[in-house]
């Protein structure tokens, strides 16, 4: 199995990483528009790997030409918003990285599933999907499986044990999310069950703010988790576990939604998301999770617009 990395930044290289640690694939691609970056970055992965005694191949490029054939291409190029910048101007440049790197999969991988992780997720993974032209079941994206692992975190915090928890997080890769104490479980008993209101109240903050918590010591996102996340639905994909994990899909009225993509427990297995699972939600669930869908629409008219300008929709 072949798996391309596009960019090699902190999460690019850290997935690579963890990819050839595991051994979950025989051959890593990781393209990067600076390829001595990728190349150093891959030559310290190879040296780690004889110690490890891994067999995972990697290689370096800047030609997408070397995607040819992957199974999974993922997709973590993209830009921070930056100081004095809009999240239009930021939604323009990105949109426009997209478009380049969606254009050359589907010339290059066109069997292939996209895995996009880029930044604002939600938004990014309906653009890819809007211009592979790829099935919904082949476009997914990442970001329900980092925010169901930091609440996940934020439960172990107030308990024995880790194993034990499971944590449901849905709608947006943003300050919509919507973690589901009624679906996250210790010990097979829900949170909400477990904890007073302001412990839960708690649990939810921390999942929200937990990218930017990240972001305040470290002056730069997370890796190390949203590689693993990444590792988790490879592994689901190409193991054809069957998993039920958190993607950012498009809906076609699932969960009252529709023309968007966002995140929704999935069935993962050889063929990408092979079932949107049918979750029962609150009242309040329900209006919390469409206030998530309501947050995406103004950025998806930027994005829609830009596609008709540029005849690529």
């Amino acid at each position: 199995m072949k798996v391309s990395v596009i960019g090699a930044g902190n999460v690019g290289a850290s997935t690579c990483y963890l990819m050839i640690a595991k051994e979950i694939c025989s051959q890593v691609v990781l393209l990067d528009i600076n390829r001595s970056i990728a190349q150093g970055k891959a030559i310290d992965m190879m040296q780690a790997s004889i110690t490890l005694g891994t067999k995972t191949d990697i290689k370096t490029t800047h030609d997408y030409k070397d995607i040819e054939n992957s199974d999974i291409v993922v997709i973590t190029a993209g830009i921070p918003r930056k100081e004095g910048m809009s999240r239009e101007d930021l939604l323009h440049i990105n949109i426009k990285i997209m478009e380049e790197v969606v254009l050359n999969i589907k010339k290059f991988a066109p069997n292939s599933i996209i895995i996009v992780v880029s930044n604002p997720l939600d938004i990014m993974n309906y653009t890819a999907f809007k211009l592979s032209g790829f099935s919904k079941n082949r476009v997914i994206g990442m970001g329900g499986i980092l925010d169901s692992a930091r609440m996940a975190y934020a439960i172990s915090k107030r308990v024995d044990k880790t194993k034990d928890i499971k944590a449901c997080v849905i709608g947006t890769h943003s300050e919509y999310m919507v973690p589901l104490l009624s679906h996250s479980f210790v010990y097979n008993k829900a949170v909400k069950d477990i904890f007073d209101k302001k412990t839960c109240d708690e649990i939810v903050q921390e999942t929200k703010n937990g990218g930017a918590q990240i972001v305040k010591f470290l002056q730069t996102s997370a890796y190390y988790a949203p590689a693993a996340s990444i590792c988790t639905l490879v592994e689901a994909i190409f193991n054809d576990t069957k998993s039920l994990l958190p993607c950012s899909v498009w809906l076609e009225g699932e969960y009252s939604a529709s023309g968007v993509s966002i995140g929704v427990p999935v069935v993962v297995g050889r063929n990408g998301i092979e079932k949107i699972f049918d979750l029962p939600l609150s009242k309040e669930e329900d209006e919390k999770f469409q206030e998530s869908v309501n947050s995406l629409r103004d950025s998806l008219v930027i994005v829609d617009e830009y596609l008709q300008n540029t005849n690529l929709n």
